[in-house]
């Protein structure tokens, strides 16, 4: 999977990134999400200028907001298949959130956790569709390979909504349900 194809060009494997996270889960468990989270973000930057230049290759575009919306989920799905990450859709969700949805994604190791494990991922989309949507967005993980669901799904919102999901789940909803689409 490439971190970035513009300018850097540095890239790591599937095993390098679960090897990382496994890792960091073993001998830094208290601070292995924080980091891989961060990580993710940092990267997001990278990701998204590779997109940029991906898509002036592959669709004649100069920036993503000139791409017509309705090519968006297959532009992106495009773009991180050919960057080894996994092929995705995305699409609304309760009115107020996105999912984006893999059912190969890169980070995801099945079999392997009781819970959602893509953590770099999270803090990669988060300012990767940041920058997309041109406004501060979290994402969260919901659905995981790695806990043998049959997707990875990401939700993306406003941070205050996914806040008001986190809640909503820990009091024992579905996030279908806690996003007002179940």
């Amino acid at each position: 999977m490439s971190a970035s194809t513009a300018g850097n060009g540095l890239a790591i494997g599937r095993s390098g990134l679960r090897q990382l996270r496994a890792s960091l889960l073993t001998h830094t468990p208290d601070q292995a999400i924080t980091v891989l989270q961060e990580a993710g973000y940092a990267s997001g930057q990278d990701v998204y200028e590779a997109f940029c230049t991906w898509l002036r290759g592959r669709h004649g575009v100069q920036a993503p907001q000139d791409l017509d919306a309705n090519l968006l989920s297959d532009a992106l799905s495009g773009f991180f298949r050919d960057h080894g990450w996994g092929t995705l859709a995305v699409q609304a969700v309760g009115g107020a959130a996105l999912a984006v949805d893999s059912p190969d994604w890169a980070e995801a190791d099945p079999g392997t956790a009781q819970a959602p494990m893509c953590f770099f991922t999270a803090g990669m989309l988060a300012d990767f569709l940041g920058r997309l949507a041109g406004e501060t967005v979290s994402v969260m993980e919901v659905e995981c390979r790695s806990r043998n669901d049959a997707r990875c799904r990401f939700l993306s919102a406003r941070p205050e909504v996914l806040q008001r999901v986190y809640e909503r789940m820990t009091e024992g909803k579905g996030y279908e349900e806690a996003l007002g689409a179940g």
